[in-house]
């Protein structure tokens, strides 16, 4: 180890490091906090940037601006707002590799899965650029002598997203692009973990015509959540992240009288039939399980398999798969699984596979020792055999590369066990039999369920969420839900009184 800086060497390097701020009514905002955090380089280990941690101030500069906006905006016409939408879509193409290589540089995950991410966030966008449709309300006529009704949607107000590292692109596209369609001002504060790609959006959006304050960024840690929580300003809050935060977040900000939905954690599970297609199997575990290095809300964490010989058929299957697979910096050419975000959270995923052992799991493939990158937060895919449900290992959120086998002895068992966990998140049964998975589709308790799809994250213009503890507040994030969630409904009773009507005209009838 070589010498260690003086206070001249250090307060080079600290200006010569990349400085993140805020985004706040349409301009760069420089934290008056004097807080920062640092930003790795996962494939190193390296800092590449330090982010400003915002003080309370930033976050009511914030609401302010999205306040003075929201009155304007929320009377632009719909079409109006729907074309600033497309403008952003067309951008999101234009920029797509662009956008990927920051979600690579900052969270590690390999190229391709990142250019999927901001690809699966750009269909939100396109599903808000429907929003005059989607506001369309209803009408009844004469629903008694000379009484109509109408009912319509109307925007919120100010609406926040706290969104998590894992996700920086996708996630708070989740959210912004149907909240301001809607007719809201929005509040994103992203991970601090990976906080570039929600500023370069901010960017591109201001480049389509997005007026100021109508989005905006504040990055920050629990101070700037807390702030947002308790702001009487803000009317909403949207939220994804790990179930303590999220019981956190919804109790919080309901209690301030906010409207809230929170995503919290999952423990996702697959089952595996007798009669399922091995290789077909195999394929969606080693994706459902490693891609992303596992740090995905809809990680396939547990693969239930029905029978002793199904287990073992599966894990011989598995071992020779993870022996080949390319662990390596996102960048890399035939990448197929990235370094985990930070080292923090890469000793808090060993330490499970640790705590794994001496639960009495059998380790049947260490990713602790992997022939890995020498830098940077890698950790290989791990396969645990015979986890059952006592143990922490099967009943916490992981996020990383670990795949638990639990053994089932039928059909029954595997659905029982499913349905006992806390989490109900998204799950997912491999078989040939139509009877089986049409029964499994109708009992089992999880928000998102595929029938021979490992990974069932519904499209954009369908809608996402859990059940039990996945899911804090009544609605789901995008699709139809999501208008729901950002509008407020107003039905409109309506009677005239008889009376003087006017002549005749003679003239072609025109808006007036």
């Amino acid at each position: 180890m070589g010498p260690i800086p003086g206070r001249r060497e250090q307060k080079k390097m600290q200006t010569a490091t990349r400085e993140l701020g805020h985004f706040i009514n349409g301009t760069a905002h420089a934290s008056a906090s004097g807080r920062w955090g640092d930003v790795y380089d996962p494939a190193s280990g390296e800092v590449q940037a330090r982010v400003s941690l915002a003080a309370v101030a930033d976050v009511d500069a914030a609401v302010q601006a999205a306040r003075v906006a929201f009155d304007g905006w929320a009377r632009t016409a719909p079409a109006r707002r729907s074309a600033v939408m497309f403008a952003f879509r067309e951008a999101l193409r234009s920029n797509m590799d662009r956008l990927a290589r920051i979600v690579t540089a900052e969270h590690g995950k390999t190229f391709d899965d990142a250019r999927g991410e901001v690809q699966r966030g750009l269909e939100v966008v396109e599903f808000a650029c429907g929003i005059p449709q989607l506001l369309k309300g209803e009408f009844s006529e004469n629903v008694g002598t000379g009484i109509d009704v109408k009912a319509v949607r109307q925007p919120l107000g100010v609406c926040a997203g706290i969104t998590p590292f894992n996700f920086p692109a996708m996630v708070p596209m989740w959210m912004f692009p149907v909240a301001i369609a809607c007719g809201n001002t929005f509040i994103l504060k992203p991970s601090e973990k990976d906080p570039s790609l929600a500023l370069e959006m901010a960017a591109l959006l201001a480049e389509c015509g997005l007026p100021a304050g109508v989005f905006n960024v504040v990055n920050g840690d629990k101070d700037a959540v807390n702030a947002i929580l308790e702001h009487p300003g803000i009317d909403a809050v949207s939220f994804v992240g790990s179930t303590p935060i999220a019981q956190h977040v919804y109790t919080r900000a309901a209690a301030t009288g906010k409207r809230v939905q929170a995503l919290g954690g999952a423990k996702n599970h697959l089952v595996v039939m007798p009669d399922a297609d091995l290789a077909q199997v195999t394929d969606a575990l080693m994706g459902a399980a490693y891609g992303s290095a596992g740090e995905r809300c809809m990680a396939i964490s547990v693969a239930v398999a029905v029978g002793d010989a199904t287990a073992d058929a599966v894990i011989a299957q598995l071992r020779g798969r993870i022996a080949s697979l390319k662990v390596s910096p996102g960048m890399e050419p035939g990448a197929e699984m990235g370094p985990l975000v930070t080292g923090e959270h890469l000793e808090r995923v060993r330490g499970y596979v640790e705590l794994a052992a001496k639960e009495g799991a059998q380790i049947v493939v260490d990713g602790r020792d992997a022939d890995l990158p020498g830098r940077g937060f890698f950790l290989g895919a791990t396969l645990l055999d015979r986890v059952t449900a006592s143990m922490r290992v099967y009943r916490e959120e992981i996020f990383g590369p670990v795949l638990s086998v639990v053994r089932a002895s039928s059909y029954d068992e595997a659905l029982a066990l499913v349905n006992a966990h806390e989490f109900g998140n998204g799950v997912a049964i491999f078989t040939r039999d139509g009877d089986t998975a049409r029964h499994f589709d109708a009992n089992v308790k999880a928000g998102m369920v595929g029938i021979n799809v490992p990974i069932p994250v519904p499209v954009a213009y369908h809608s996402f969420g859990g059940w039990k503890r996945s899911l804090f507040g009544d609605t789901y994030v995008h699709g139809n839900e999501g208008v729901r969630f950002y509008t407020h409904l107003k039905t409109t009773t309506t009677r005239w009184p008889t009376g003087i009507r006017a002549g005749a005209e003679f003239v072609m009838p025109t808006m007036k």
